[in-house]
């Protein structure tokens, strides 16, 4: 029971881990990735769908995203979604091709991509002390219910700590990775 139990915690610290990741790369760094343009949808026959969905995104060069549709009447449809987004892009178009230039970053919008890739490193390290707070609770109940031993209880409770802080300091090094690539020039 103690291992499903760690297994669960485990399982739910990488997913907080991995939505972590994701939220990183909706920062922009001021080189070019498709990823930057995840979050964008457009309304395809009624329905919304995401850009990957209906068009190559590529990288041109180091600051330069290119965006083919895969029919060209949605042009004109992806060239308002992406001024829409609040990721600050002008998109330009050439036939059938959208091409959008990554604007260089001021010190003040690195310093606020920063803070906000921290808040998301914040959010990340409450859903795992969350994770872990449920998990003790699971083994708590267990030691109550005098399905497992006091001294079991406390083993697992370190080792759920120890869980714990390494899903932490795996937050800390992709927080400080990312704080290094937006001070980068």
């Amino acid at each position: 029971m103690i291992e499903d139990i760690k297994k669960d915690a485990k399982t739910r610290m990488s997913k907080a881990l991995d939505a972590l990741g994701s939220n990183f790369n909706k920062i922009r760094t001021g080189r070019a990735h498709p990823s930057i343009l995840d979050g964008i949808h457009i309304s395809y026959y009624g329905s919304d769908t995401p850009l990957s969905q209906v068009a190559n995104v590529t990288v041109e060069d180091a600051r330069t995203l290119a965006v083919t549709p895969w029919e060209k009447n949605l042009v004109p449809d992806i060239e308002k979604a992406i001024m829409k987004s609040d990721l600050g892009l002008n998109p330009s178009t050439a036939g059938s091709v959208i091409r959008i230039p990554m604007p260089m970053l001021t010190e003040e919008t690195r310093k606020n991509f920063i803070r906000q890739a921290r808040g998301e490193a914040e959010t990340a390290r409450v859903s795992i002390r969350n994770i872990r707070r449920d998990a003790l609770a699971e083994i708590k109940a267990l030691e109550k219910d005098k399905q497992i031993s006091e001294d079991d209880e406390r083993r697992a409770g370190d080792d759920i700590q120890k869980i714990t802080d390494q899903y932490v300091a795996e937050v800390d090094k992709a927080l400080a990775a990312k704080e290094k690539d937006l001070m980068e020039i």
